[in-house]
Formats: C-alpha cells, sequence, structure tokens
C-alpha cells in the first residue's frame, strides 16, 4: 500500500483504530444475531430429534428436504497419566493428536537451550499492535 505524504503514522493510527473499532462492531453485531438464531435452530433440531425418537425413525423425508439423526461419540480422559503410560506400554502414539504446545514448549526451549527437538521448526514473523491512548 502506497500512502500519500499527508499520511503521517499519527493519521495512519487514527484511522485503523476507527477501522478496528467498526469492525469490533460489526462482529458483536453479528455474533448476537447469530445467537439468536443458533438458539432457534438448537430448539428446532431438538424437536426433529424428538421426533425420530417418538417414531423410532433414523431419517424423514419431507416435501422440503430431510433430515436424519447421527450418533456421535466423544472420548476423553480424567487421568492423563494413566493415560500416557497405556499409550507408551501399548505403542499407539496415534492415540494422540500431532500438535505442539507452544507456551509449553517455548518454556522448555528457555530452560533447555542445549536440546533441541529432531525435526523442529521455528518460524518468526513481525505484527503490528495498534492500541489507543490510554485517557
Amino acid at each position: 500500500m502506497t500512502t500519500p505524504t499527508d499520511l503521517t503514522p499519527e493519521k495512519l493510527v487514527r484511522i485503523y483504530l476507527k477501522m478496528k473499532e467498526a469492525r469490533e462492531k460489526l462482529a458483536a453485531e453479528f455474533r448476537e444475531a447469530d445467537e439468536k438464531i443458533k438458539t432457534q435452530a438448537d430448539k428446532v433440531k431438538r424437536v426433529l430429534l424428538q421426533h425420530c425418537k417418538d417414531h423410532n425413525v433414523e431419517s424423514v423425508k419431507t416435501a422440503e428436504g430431510m433430515f436424519y439423526r447421527t450418533t456421535q461419540k466423544t472420548y476423553f480422559t480424567n487421568d492423563w497419566e494413566s493415560m500416557g503410560k497405556f499409550i507408551v506400554e501399548h505403542e499407539c502414539p496415534e492415540l494422540l493428536e500431532k500438535r505442539i504446545h507452544q507456551s509449553n514448549l517455548k518454556q522448555f526451549l528457555e530452560e533447555n537451550p542445549e536440546l533441541l527437538p529432531p525435526g523442529l521448526n521455528a518460524m518468526t514473523e513481525y505484527s503490528i499492535t495498534v492500541r489507543r491512548n490510554k485517557q
């Protein structure tokens, strides 16, 4: 973006803050409207789910479309220590998701600068943070 010479850093900060404020207002309005629609949709889904249960059916076709119920199972543990031992004992690391806890790894590297995990990559980017002056 090329900037005319009359756009000083002070003016650019003022413009940016106005844009940020406008975006925050739009986002808040959207979240509020979206939450209302989502609440209404959840009520409709509960009624349709009850219809499936009451009529002992898995799906229903209508002139407007169809709906069907599905089963979703979620797994979790309340005992990570035992789960970790189980995963090591049975050699099944695929039970875990592949991601690195960013702040824990940062702390580990700071405390152990001589240790570097194999295959570790790092990316550093600059960013700009704009804040309103305290008044």
